[in-house]
């Protein structure tokens, strides 16, 4: 990802930011916030940012008048349709040459790891015993 990006505005968390616009919509700085768990100070300088570079556009909100919605521009949504062809390129690569026996078994394991990460998120520290 970070190579695709090389010499534009784009960083991780302003990444992270856009796919938030691309999969909720429209939505106000709060709901960005809380989408990804930021203050909304920080919700504030990343909507900057993108918005200077062209990604992102504010617009008032159409019933409270108080609020403003935080949406993709056209540049924003090329971006995120540019990122995910990356993204489904990258993991057909990745899966390139197994066969349907060890695709099944791979997601398998996966999913294991997926629950347990899941579960170990859930316990404190203190609690948990390493198998």
């Amino acid at each position: 990802m970070a190579q695709s990006f090389e010499g534009t505005a784009l960083t991780a968390s302003r990444t992270h930011l856009l796919w938030e616009v691309h999969r909720l919509g429209p939505s106000t700085q709060q709901a960005l916030a809380q989408a990804l768990e930021v203050t909304p100070r920080n919700i504030t300088g990343l909507v900057d940012a993108l918005e200077s570079a062209g990604y992102l556009r504010r617009q008032p909100h159409p019933s409270d008048r108080r609020a403003t919605l935080v949406t993709l521009t056209d540049l924003g949504t090329r971006t995120i349709n540019d990122m995910t062809r990356q993204r489904e390129e990258a993991a057909t690569q990745l899966v390139s040459g197994f066969d349907g026996e060890e695709l099944a078994r791979l997601v398998s394991d996966l999913d294991t790891l997926t629950e347990r990460l899941q579960l170990m998120a859930q316990v404190p520290r203190a609690a948990r015993v390493t198998p």
